[in-house]
């Protein structure tokens, strides 16, 4: 399974390109800060696909792209790290019944253990109850930039496996858009070297353990993209196009901290 779709892009990547254009999850602004503590000159935020029409459109996309890329014959359950996950998980689980009928269970965690109802006797860490022994699960995100969620999901189910005596094999991991950059480089004081390039955190990921990730979209193509087709984009509080000032500002930060 490859990283990203090569070579020209396909209806459903342009798709993707214009809808975090259209619903401002992808936006250029000035003093914005990663999670990392790293400047950044854009942002993306899957909480932003907030209507019925635009969370449709991202689980028929990624319900096309397992499809296409023949991995939905690899997994059983769709799980979605909380929060943004969780909407994305149930989005490509009901597209792919509806459009391509084929029928996966979804599950999403908790951000705390539930003791009382289904969960009393063993404290339940996932919501729906999907994973069962020998399930196969694909974890399903919106963004690759440290990959610490992912992560983090891995060990939860691992925990829950134990818990309840199961084995659940992870298929890998599928995502919507890479930001095809490396981690932070951090010092005594655990701040964030400015300049310094850290590893690259999909291939990272991959190493430890062992899982493919598949991403629909890298921001070098969707910039390239929409620049090149006068999407409109939010740039500092306003729609226009990508102006030649934005995209090198972004060329450069790409050069700083990319891949």
């Amino acid at each position: 399974m490859a990283r990203l779709w090569r070579g020209f892009m396909k209806s459903c990547q342009k798709e993707l390109a214009v809808l975090l254009a259209e619903s401002h999850a992808l936006y250029f602004d000035e003093g914005l800060t990663l999670k990392d503590g790293r400047p950044t000159p854009y942002f993306v935020n899957f909480g932003l696909f907030r209507t019925g029409r635009l969370i449709s459109e991202l689980g028929r996309i990624m319900a096309d792209f397992l499809m296409d890329t023949k991995t939905v014959s690899d997994f059983d359950v769709l799980v979605g790290p909380s929060y943004k996950g969780s909407a994305l998980a149930v989005a490509a689980a009901e597209a792919l019944w509806r459009i391509h009928q084929v029928d996966k269970s979804f599950d999403y965690d908790r951000k705390e253990t539930k003791s009382h109802g289904e969960g009393s006797h063993k404290g339940a860490l996932f919501v729906t109850g999907a994973l069962f022994d020998g399930a196969r699960v694909l974890i399903i995100d919106d963004v690759a930039t440290t990959m610490s969620t992912k992560f983090d999901i891995l060990g939860q189910l691992t925990a829950e496996a134990s818990k309840n005596g199961h084995s659940y094999y992870p298929a890998g991991v599928a995502l919507f858009l890479d930001r095809e950059q490396t981690t932070a480089v951090y010092d005594r004081d655990k701040e964030p070297q400015p300049g310094v390039k850290g590893q690259d955190a999909v291939k990272n990921f991959k190493v430890k353990t062992g899982l493919e990730v598949q991403t629909i979209l890298g921001i070098n193509e969707t910039v390239d993209f929409l620049h090149s087709e006068k999407v409109p984009v939010l740039q500092k509080g306003h729609m226009s196009p990508l102006s030649d000032a934005t995209v090198a500002e972004f060329k450069r930060y790409v050069e700083l901290y990319g891949i």
